[in-house]
């Protein structure tokens, strides 16, 4: 049988080829730190890990929880593929289950927000703000983004490409981005140009005004900055961002000049 190269490809295969496939992006850090069992079923049988994969479809997601019962996932993976075959992550979370929980993702009556990009649950930001996390976080990461990266291209690589994109959904997780070696499809301009606009005399500097989410720190801060450009400090939406990065290359790139977390 003929190796697959894409993800619509795998999507083809039998039920438990998939899985096992598919499996192999999760990091073996994360099955250990919360003894997951291989079956990827709890002791009473219920399952540990939600999958979309559809034959036919060219995209998976892949949800894996600690505890069955939980209502959030400690990974969340969505792939699918570009229109030249690769692979192409559209969103890719880590949450620690044992940080609170702030409602981001959702509004007051349940609605879903998208993470903020469609509606805001200012209440749930503002205190997700004051307790560290960066926006569109609903729970504290898991600072596993390393060994998810290797795992990440072992799959990529056992398709037969050396190369992947990630589309990041805010400013901070391109600057993550670049610091692990990713390097820009498109966007970099943006990039530049927020990190001017931070600088002295920049015109992003002239608008922070001790707003809960424009501070004054902002401007020496990934995490603040990111808050501010979530606001609408850049007049419009931070989108248009694609980066991609090479099997076991670093790009070596950065738009941030050293800023600070």
């Amino acid at each position: 049988m003929t190796h697959p190269y894409t993800i619509g490809a795998i999507n083809l295969l039998p039920e438990d080829q998939k899985r096992n496939i598919y499996c192999d992006l999760i990091p073996r850090e994360l099955v250990e730190r919360f003894n997951i069992p291989r079956s990827y079923n709890d002791s009473n049988g219920r399952p540990l890990l939600q999958a979309r994969w559809a034959s036919g479809n060219p995209s998976v997601e892949l949800a894996l929880f600690h505890e069955a019962d939980f209502p959030d996932p400690v990974l969340y993976g969505h792939l699918t593929d570009t229109v030249n075959g690769q692979v192409h992550v559209l969103l890719y979370v880590l949450n620690d289950p044992e940080s609170p929980r702030f409602d981001v993702d959702k509004m007051p009556d349940g609605r879903p927000t998208k993470f903020g990009t469609l509606m805001r649950n200012i209440q749930a930001e503002r205190a997700a703000l004051e307790a560290g996390l960066a926006p569109g976080q609903v729970r504290r990461g898991l600072r596993f983004l390393s060994p998810a990266i290797l795992a990440f291209e072992k799959f990529v690589e056992s398709l037969g490409h050396d190369i992947y994109f990630v589309e990041p959904l805010y400013y901070h997780n391109a600057v993550i981005f670049e610091r692990y070696g990713f390097a820009y499809q498109q966007g970099r301009k943006l990039m530049e140009y927020i990190q001017l606009g931070f600088s002295e005399g920049g015109d992003l500097l002239k608008q922070l005004d001790e707003s809960p989410f424009r501070p004054v720190l902002a401007e020496n801060s990934i995490r603040l900055r990111s808050w501010a450009v979530h606001d609408g400090i850049l007049g419009e939406p931070f989108t248009n961002v694609t980066m991609y990065k090479r099997i076991g290359k670093h790009a070596g790139l950065s738009t941030t000049a050293g800023t600070r977390w």
